[in-house]
């Protein structure tokens, strides 16, 4: 019996040391040699809406879907503070406007003040210099002369001081007119961003709150774009992002389209990364793109680096560390690679095709 086992196993070990190696045999064809990303459509000149101040969300003027122009009104936004603030810049505005007047009580009580100091200047200048005339001709005396001039002095000083007040009165109201117009118009202007208004010509793809909800300028209302343009937003890795270039070919790939490949090419390649992702932001333009698209539909890429039409190829897992191949008669060779990718890679000399390569 134990010898029909031994006589078993040994014949299982000679059929199984006489079985024939599997090899391959370098081929020529096609490598491309590529970077892969990840990303999402992106509407033409998609962005987010938001009301320039905070408030309740009064009126929603437009439903998902809609298209709408360049300044159309999307949402209003209760504004009641804002025209209370506007009602009173109004009046502010005629209060200071009737100050500034010639023919308000307060520039004509000080105008009327000026016209009395200007009436005793003229008065006490006139009896000043009759007193002078007299105290030349030794009529009178030293102090009455001295009197009559300090008196003309005291009426010259009010008079200009007077003045003075009735010029910096009239400054300060036209001043105080002014900033009461600047007032207003910034209320107004304040008044009118609660309208929230679109930005491009396009489609209304999301409205993110409902009437009668808190907004604030964080918030995010809607999402808007354009409804006959899309590009495709990729994240690439930063350990890849030094091989990317503008006008480089993208291949695209999406669930939506199953067992279809579209070509883009790169058309931007933005300069910072994202660190929380430790990626960044490369865009792409459809070359030939597919008959439907909808923002936020998710790609995968294969930006092109570098491409060989005809070249020596083996499956890199034949190659030992990029460099060595085993032949079938167990000898290793050292063989000079070029272009690789994670299928393939290119056999510049070293072997020919007619070398049988078996699995390192």
């Amino acid at each position: 019996m134990k010898k029909s086992i031994l006589c078993l196993l040994s014949g299982l070990l000679i059929i199984s040391c006489s079985k024939p190696k599997e090899f391959v045999k370098a081929t020529y064809k096609p490598i491309t040699i590529s970077v892969y990303a990840s990303g999402v459509i992106k509407s033409g000149e998609q962005y987010e809406a938001y009301s320039s101040d905070n408030g309740i969300l009064e009126k929603i003027f437009i439903t998902e879907g809609d298209t709408v122009s360049q300044g159309d009104i999307l949402f209003q936004i209760d504004n009641r503070t804002s025209r209370l603030n506007s009602e009173n810049a109004k009046l502010a505005l005629e209060l200071s406007r009737q100050n500034s007047s010639s023919q308000s009580n307060r520039i004509k009580e000080i105008q009327m003040q000026v016209t009395q100091a200007k009436d005793k200047m003229v008065l006490d200048s006139s009896l000043y210099m009759r007193q002078k005339t007299l105290w030349g001709q030794n009529i009178g005396t030293k102090v009455e002369f001295e009197q009559k001039e300090l008196a003309y002095k005291n009426s010259k000083s009010n008079y200009l001081s007077t003045k003075a007040r009735h010029d910096n009165a009239k400054l300060q109201s036209e001043t105080e007119y002014k900033q009461a117009q600047n007032n207003l118009k910034i209320s107004k202007e304040r008044e009118g961003n609660f309208a929230v208004k679109s930005e491009v010509d396009g489609i209304v793809y999301s409205i993110l709150k409902e009437r009668g909800e808190f907004v604030s300028s964080q918030m995010p209302i809607a999402i808007v774009g354009k409804d006959n343009s899309f590009f495709i937003e990729l994240q690439v890795d930063e350990f890849d992002i030094v091989k990317i270039a503008k006008g480089q070919a993208v291949f695209i790939t999406m669930d939506s389209y199953k067992n279809e490949v579209f070509e883009a090419k790169v058309i931007k390649v933005y300069p910072i990364m994202n660190e929380k992702t430790r990626t960044f932001r490369v865009d792409a333009s459809f070359i030939q793109a597919p008959p439907i698209l909808y923002p936020n539909l998710t790609v995968e890429a294969n930006i092109v680096l570098t491409k060989k039409d005809k070249a020596m190829v083996l499956p890199r897992k034949y190659v030992l560390n990029d460099s060595i191949v085993k032949t079938v008669k167990d000898e290793q060779k050292v063989v000079k690679t070029g272009l690789m990718n994670y299928e393939y890679i290119e056999i510049i000399s070293g072997i020919d095709t007619t070398t049988e390569i078996v699995k390192p």
